[in-house]
């Protein structure tokens, strides 16, 4: 049997929309399942896993204020330093939802991007999924290095 080595403390969320999504309980359940497989494929350590029916996205942040506040105690309780979103996040969202958190946050998108990086075996699937990766992460990194900005002089 051989030990896994865990590399950070992760909740996933599967969000849902009940307008939108009509489908049985049960598909909600096995998507979570699915989504927790997908993040213990990558060694880490799941610390807990939630769907949460959302009644409305919000567009800063996906997530509502009340949801943003209970995920803040969960993660100073538990030493979470991950939140996997089972959904796709907007660049700003990601970056919403880190600021109002405190703590790294990706989408199913970023998780299964990881997934195929760790998997790797070749040089040119390592190559692919690096562009793959960078294509990804490029919308992500707007205002990210505003530090190294630097002022005109007139």
């Amino acid at each position: 049997m051989s030990k896994r080595f865990f590399t950070a403390r992760a909740i996933v969320i599967h969000p849902t929309l009940p307008k939108r999504n009509k489908k049985s309980t049960r598909l909600k359940e096995d998507l979570l399942k699915e989504a927790v497989g997908l993040a213990l494929a990558i060694n880490l350590q799941i610390v807990s896993s939630k769907i949460i029916t959302l009644n409305i996205i919000n567009s800063g942040t996906f997530l509502g204020k009340g949801i943003i506040e209970k995920l803040k105690e969960s993660i100073l309780y538990n030493k979470i330093n991950l939140i996997i979103i089972n959904h796709p996040l907007t660049p700003i969202q990601q970056r919403n939802l880190e600021g109002s958190l405190s703590c790294k946050v990706i989408d199913r998108t970023a998780l299964i991007l990881e997934i195929f990086g760790k998997r790797a075996i070749t040089r040119e699937g390592s190559l692919q999924v690096e562009l793959a990766s960078l294509n990804y992460q490029k919308s992500r990194l707007v205002r990210s290095w505003t530090h190294l900005e630097r002022q005109r002089g007139g």
